[in-house]
């Protein structure tokens, strides 16, 4: 009962901090960078006020999921600054509770956020900035976008069958795509393969020319393979509709990004961009765990610290941490570095060090 009452009484001081530090963190990231594009909007291409807002409001998941990690550790630095300073920790350890068991409830929550922010930037950050950018090109720039196109991706739902459409290239003006492969799944499994050397947009129809459908079991690989000089494709979408329906491998799910990596594997493409995104779709919303082994010591001090010692301290280990990020995201895209490794590595860091640092604080 009496450690059930420390959780309690540790994650009071938790929540406060974590919520100032979502909302003062989300602050930080609008006033820097969108404000200062929503005036351009304005200005610029005259939008109303009503159409900057609805993309200003689809805007916000992405930039809630890069404050969680950051308010995790902030709220950590505080609440255990603190504990330190009222000599609430020095208690603690007097009646025979260990620092570890202090900290556990701060690891708890940052795995519970880190869990919870994989499902928001999986779930709802990439319709949310489909959202935005389908808002920005259309109603504030006016349907800019450009007429040629390269790894064009479509994924289509018709009769319970999953299609992901590739095409290397698309040009609008011509309605023509080239090297096309398309992948059918049948109850999440791959069912059928067909290729085809283009496709052209005639009659509200797409004809693909050239090509083979291949029959696959999940079992025995290929079972059949058949050559067809024109057949249709089986895709609901104007040349227009082709255009806007594109994804920055940003705007992809980890499902779409799978199945994409998938496609350029057998066409022999270089795919260590979006495998790289793949996994950073983990990685980032993991630091939260992360982070909270950082924060809780760190935050333990000998005597009170202010809450701006704590803010301050909080924004270099961040500064740190994505300057790390973005190296290694940079060269694991660029295939220098294993995207795995470019991707886990920055957490990899601040796991060790947060051992190091719990290890310490630990006497």
């Amino acid at each position: 009962m009496r450690l059930r009452l420390l959780d309690k009484y540790i994650l009071a001081e938790l929540i406060y901090p974590f919520i100032f530090g979502v909302a003062s963190f989300s602050s930080i990231f609008i006033a820097s960078s969108m404000l200062f594009k929503i005036t351009q909007y304005i200005t610029t291409y005259g939008a109303s006020i009503y159409t900057v807002s609805k993309m200003f409001l689809y805007s916000l998941p992405e930039v809630v999921s890069y404050t969680f990690p950051m308010a995790i550790l902030l709220a950590a630095l505080m609440a255990f600054g603190n504990l330190s300073g009222n000599s609430e920790i020095v208690a603690m350890k007097s009646g025979g509770v260990s620092y570890y068991r202090i900290v556990a409830p701060v690891l708890i929550v940052g795995f519970l956020v880190s869990c919870f922010s994989v499902v928001w930037v999986e779930k709802v950050v990439p319709a949310a900035k489909t959202e935005a950018n389908r808002i920005l090109n259309e109603e504030i720039r006016g349907n800019l976008t450009p007429s040629s196109q390269k790894h064009v991706v479509i994924k289509s739902l018709s009769d319970n069958v999953q299609r992901i459409t590739y095409a290397k290239s698309f040009n609008q003006n011509t309605g023509r795509m080239e090297e096309l492969t398309i992948e059918e799944l049948e109850d999440s499994k791959l069912a059928r393969i067909q290729v085809a050397e283009y496709a052209i947009w005639d009659g509200g129809k797409w004809h693909m020319y050239n090509g083979y459908v291949y029959e696959v079991d999940s079992s025995n690989g290929v079972t059949n393979k058949a050559f067809f000089k024109e057949q249709i494709l089986p895709l609901d979408y104007t040349p227009k509709q082709v255009s806007w329906e594109q994804k920055n491998i940003e705007e992809m799910t980890i499902s779409e990004l799978r199945g994409y990596i998938e496609i350029l594997k057998a066409k022999g493409e270089p795919y260590s961009q979006p495998e790289t995104e793949m996994y950073m779709r983990f990685a980032i919303p993991m630091a939260s765990f992360f982070f909270a082994m950082l924060g809780a010591p760190l935050g333990t001090q000998r005597q009170r610290t202010s809450s701006s010692i704590g803010f301050g301290i909080s924004v270099i280990v961040i500064f740190i941490y994505y300057a790390i990020m973005a190296f290694c995201s940079g060269v694991g895209r660029g295939g220098t570095l294993s995207p795995l490794l470019a991707a886990m590595l920055p957490n990899i860091v601040c796991f060790a060090a947060g051992i190091y640092l719990l290890k310490q604080k630990n006497y």
